[in-house]
C-alpha cells in the first residue's frame, strides 16, 4: 500500500487553517474577500471541525491549568537556562508570525492584518528587552541599566499591550472598516510600522529602567508585592476583554478562532505566573511561561500549514498548466494541419468551378443569352468571394499561433502608406483622407497592418455613396489612461443595437447586395488588438458614418503635425 503523504498533509492543513471547506461541515468564505477568500485564514469562516479542534485545545489548556493552579506557589529549582531558551523560542515564533502576517497584508492590504502583525512584532521586541533586563541572566541586575522593577514592568506592558492590538484588529474587521484597504506601497508601510514599534519598545524600556522610580514597586527580590495583584489583575482583564471582542465578532474566521485560543492560553499564563504563584522560579512561574510559549505557537502553526497548503496548490496548478499547455500545443498543431488540408481540399473544386465557368463564358458566349451570361458571372463572383473567405479564415486561425514581434513604428507614416496603396483601386473617387498626429507605438508591423487595412478598407467601402468621402484617423490622449486611436468616416454607419455583433466571425450588418465582404475582417482586427494588450469598440449612426476606437498597451506616442490629403494627392484645408 502506498502512503499518500501529500494527501495527508493537505488534510492536516485543511483541518487547522481552513484553506478548503470540509464536505461534511458547513463553512465558507467571508463576504467581501473576492477571489482570495478561499485561501487566507483571515477571510475564511471556520468550519465545525475547526471549531471543535480549537475548543478541544482550550479544554485541555483549562484542565492543565486547574491541575496546576493549587500548586502554583510550590518552589522549584532555579534553572538559569530556562529563561533564555523560553524567550529565544518565543521571539522566533512571534517574529515569524509577524512576517507571515505582513506578507498577507501585502496581498490583501488589510488594515486589520497590519495591526495584528504589529502586535506580534511588539511582543517579540518586548520579549528581547525582557530577557536582556532579567536579573541574573546577563548581569546581576540585568542589562540596559535595569533595576529590580524593570523586568516585571516590562512583562506587564508586554502582556497588557498585545490584547490591545487584538482588540484593534477586531474593530478593523467589522462593518465598513473591514472594506477599507491601505493604498501605497506595502513595503514602505511595513518599514514604518517596524520603526514605530521599535521606538515604542525603546520608550517602554526607558521608562522601566531609568524611569522605574516613577512606577510603583511590584517586586521585592524574587517575590511579588501587594501592588502586583492590582496591576496584574488589570493586565489579565485586558486579555479577557480581547477574548470577549473576538467572541462577539461573527462569523468567526479561522484566524479569529485561533486568536481566541491564544487569548485563553495568555490568560492561563498570566494567572499562573503572576497571580496565583508567589514569585519567580516556582511551579506557576514555569508552567505559566510554557503557556505563553504555546500561545505564541498556535497562530504560527496555522499560518505555516496554510503556507504549505498554498505551495501544494501552486505545485498542482503548475503541473496542471504544463499538461494543459502540452495538450494545447498538440491541438494547435492538429488545427494547423487541418486548416491547410481543408484549404487545399476546398480550393481544388473551387478552382475547377472558376476555371470551367470562365472557359464556358469564353467558348460559348455567342450561344448564351444575357441571363446565362449573368448566371455565369454570379458563379465566378461567388468563387472569388469563397476564395477570399478561405484566405480570411486561414489568416484568422493563424493569429493565435503567431508571436508578436514589436518594434517602434511611426503610425502617421504607416497609415499614409497603407491608404496610398488602397486608394489606387478606386482612382475615380474623391476621398478626403486626414491623418492626425498619431506619434509612434510599439507594435508588430505585419500584424498591425492587417488592422489598418481592414479598418481603412471598410471606411472606403462604406463611404462609396458619399461625395466627398471623408476618412479621418487620429488619437485622443487620456492623461494617465491609455491613448485612444480612432478611424472615422462619414459613410453608411450602422444601428448601435447590433454593435455587439460587429466583431464576431461571419457577423455582418449589411447584405452582400449592399456592401461586399466575408464577415471575418473585424474579427481579425479585434484579435490582433487584443494580442497587443488593447481593446476595440465602435460608435455609429445610420447614414452619418461610424467611428472605430482602439487602444494599445505600452504605446509610446510623440507629438506630430496633422496632415491632410485627398485621393488625387491634393491638400484639403
Amino acid at each position: 500500500m502506498v502512503l499518500d503523504l501529500g494527501g495527508a498533509f493537505r488534510s492536516l492543513a485543511r483541518l487547522f487553517s481552513g484553506a478548503a471547506v470540509s464536505d461534511s461541515a458547513p463553512g465558507g468564505s467571508m463576504a467581501g474577500s473576492g477571489e482570495t477568500s478561499d485561501v487566507f485564514i483571515s477571510t475564511l469562516v471556520a468550519t465545525v471541525w475547526q471549531r471543535r479542534l480549537a475548543w478541544g485545545v482550550v479544554a485541555v489548556s483549562i484542565l492543565v491549568f486547574l491541575v496546576a493552579a493549587p500548586f502554583a506557589k510550590v518552589p522549584l529549582v532555579k534553572v538559569p537556562a530556562f529563561i533564555p531558551i523560553y524567550e529565544s523560542a518565543l521571539v522566533i515564533n512571534d517574529l515569524i508570525t509577524a512576517i507571515l502576517l505582513f506578507g498577507q497584508f501585502g496581498i490583501l492590504r488589510s488594515r486589520a492584518l497590519l495591526v495584528l502583525a504589529v502586535g506580534y512584532l511588539f511582543t517579540a521586541f518586548v520579549a528581547v528587552a525582557h530577557a536582556l533586563t532579567f536579573p541574573g541572566l546577563f548581569a546581576p541586575t540585568g542589562l540596559l541599566g535595569a533595576g529590580p522593577q524593570s523586568t516585571a514592568w516590562l512583562y506587564m506592558f508586554w502582556h497588557g499591550g498585545f490584547p490591545l492590538f487584538v482588540i484593534a484588529y477586531v474593530q478593523l474587521t467589522d462593518g465598513v472598516r473591514a472594506s477599507l484597504r491601505l493604498s501605497g506601497r506595502p513595503a514602505l508601510t511595513v518599514v514604518c510600522c517596524v520603526g514605530a514599534v521599535l521606538a515604542a519598545v525603546c520608550g517602554f524600556v526607558q521608562l522601566t529602567t531609568t524611569g522605574q522610580s516613577l512606577l510603583p514597586n511590584i517586586m521585592q527580590g524574587n517575590h511579588y508585592t501587594s501592588t502586583m495583584i492590582g496591576v496584574v489583575s488589570s493586565v489579565w482583564a485586558l486579555s479577557m476583554l480581547a477574548l470577549i471582542f473576538l467572541w462577539r465578532r461573527r462569523p468567526h474566521s479561522v484566524l479569529d478562532l485561533w486568536l481566541m485560543v491564544v487569548m485563553c492560553a495568555w490568560m492561563c499564563d498570566i494567572a499562573l505566573s503572576a497571580v496565583l504563584n508567589a514569585g519567580r522560579f516556582d511551579l506557576g512561574f514555569y508552567v505559566g511561561r510554557i503557556y505563553g510559549l504555546l500561545a505564541s505557537s498556535f497562530v504560527l502553526a496555522v499560518l505555516l500549514l496554510e503556507n504549505g497548503l498554498l505551495y501544494a496548490r501552486l505545485a498542482e496548478a503548475h503541473a496542471s498548466e504544463r499538461h494543459k499547455s502540452a495538450e494545447l500545443e498538440a491541438a494547435n498543431r492538429d488545427l494547423e494541419s487541418f486548416s491547410y488540408s481543408v484549404s487545399h481540399d476546398l480550393r481544388a473544386p473551387l478552382r475547377a468551378i472558376d476555371g470551367f465557368s470562365k472557359m464556358l463564358a469564353r467558348g460559348y458566349s455567342e450561344q448564351l443569352d444575357d441571363e446565362g451570361k449573368r448566371l455565369l458571372g454570379v458563379v465566378v463572383a461567388n468563387c472569388k468571394q469563397m476564395g477570399q473567405l478561405i484566405d480570411d479564415l486561414l489568416a484568422y486561425s493563424r493569429l493565435g499561433r503567431q508571436p508578436l514581434r514589436r518594434q517602434p513604428v511611426d503610425l502617421s507614416d504607416f497609415v499614409s502608406q497603407i491608404f496610398d496603396g488602397l486608394r489606387t483601386s478606386q482612382p475615380e473617387r474623391v476621398i478626403e483622407f486626414m491623418v492626425g498626429a498619431l506619434g509612434s507605438a510599439q507594435i508588430d508591423p505585419s500584424l498591425f497592418k492587417q488592422v489598418l487595412v481592414n479598418l481603412i478598407s471598410n471606411a472606403i467601402k462604406f463611404t462609396r455613396d458619399k461625395t466627398p468621402a471623408v476618412i479621418e484617423i487620429g488619437r485622443e490622449d487620456g492623461g494617465d489612461a491609455p491613448t485612444i486611436y480612432y478611424v472615422k468616416d462619414n459613410g453608411a454607419g450602422f444601428d448601435m443595437r447590433y454593435a455587439e455583433r460587429l466583431f464576431g466571425v461571419f457577423q455582418r450588418l449589411h447584405s452582400n447586395t449592399e456592401f461586399e465582404g466575408t464577415g471575418v475582417g473585424l474579427a481579425i482586427v479585434q484579435r490582433i488588438i487584443n494580442s497587443h494588450g488593447g481593446r476595440i469598440w465602435a460608435d455609429a449612426k445610420v447614414g452619418e458614418g461610424a467611428t472605430f476606437y482602439f487602444t494599445l498597451s505600452a504605446a509610446g506616442t510623440v507629438d506630430g503635425v496633422a496632415s491632410k490629403s485627398n485621393a488625387s494627392g491634393q491638400e484639403n484645408n
